[in-house]
């Protein structure tokens, strides 16, 4: 029963997150700078730590910060060479269907998959013992409304539609259900677990410093959303240490 709680605990913040996104896309740019200093503090704050604390047991912290690293590097060649995204062309492009879209989606997909692996970390630590599997999931709930963010800013900031930017809210806001709900019939490793959220946590870092940062700074005031990305990164940093505590 618990579950079932947490369980639509995520699937309303992820989706209050993106409905706020849809409402007040007019203010876009200040969504993506809070957006991308929420997606650099998740990877930072929340994915990597976990990942360390996860693959230490069999491996070194220089081990997962590798991992990080090679997340990096995979989510840049899709971005550039199999997507053909070029962050300073996004506007002059002779082919926008085909540069705007693509791009967008990989992200909203990348944090789609990454709210599945909440869900299953979530069920996961439940089997491991009532306590520690509340304490993996307040940790996720916190930056459940700024995924919901964060999703859609990637599919409005590639000219997306609503309907396209609602259908990936959807998603993601399913994600974590569903990744609950796989855990009562598999289990994963704590060590493949970290492995697959220290490549995420690279996937992150990707997704905010070169792509939602820069564009949330393109024609508008530098000053202000600079000062979102700080606040992003602020409030995720403080809402994750809350939960630890």
């Amino acid at each position: 029963m618990t579950l079932f709680f947490i369980a639509i605990g995520a699937f309303v913040a992820t989706f209050l997150g993106g409905l706020f996104a849809l409402r007040f896309k007019d203010k876009l740019h200040l969504i993506l700078g809070f957006s991308a200093g929420a997606v650099v503090g998740v990877a930072l704050f929340d994915l990597l730590p976990e990942a360390i604390n996860l693959v230490e047991q069999n491996h070194s912290v220089s081990f997962a910060t590798t991992l990080v690293g090679l997340g990096f590097v995979i989510y840049m060649v899709l971005d550039r060479l199999v997507l053909f995204h070029n962050h300073g062309d996004d506007h002059d492009c002779t082919n926008p269907q085909h540069s705007s879209g693509k791009n967008g989606v990989l992200g909203a997909a990348s944090l789609s998959v990454h709210s599945f692996i909440d869900g299953t970390a979530i069920g996961l630590a439940f089997q491991v013992s009532t306590a520690v599997g509340l304490i993996v999931a307040v940790a996720v709930l916190v930056h459940d409304f700024s995924d919901g963010i964060n999703t859609v800013g990637m599919i409005m900031r590639k000219a997306g539609s609503r309907r396209k930017a609602f259908f990936w809210l959807a998603l993601d806001a399913v994600a974590p259900v569903l990744g609950i709900i796989s855990t009562m019939f598999f289990a994963v490793s704590g060590n493949t677990l970290g492995i697959i959220l220290a490549l995420f946590c690279g996937f992150f870092l990707y997704i905010g410093a070169s792509d939602l940062l820069p564009e949330s700074h393109h024609e508008h005031p530098v000053f202000v959303t600079t000062m979102m990305t700080a606040l992003g990164i602020a409030v995720l940093y403080g809402a994750i240490y809350l939960a630890g505590v």
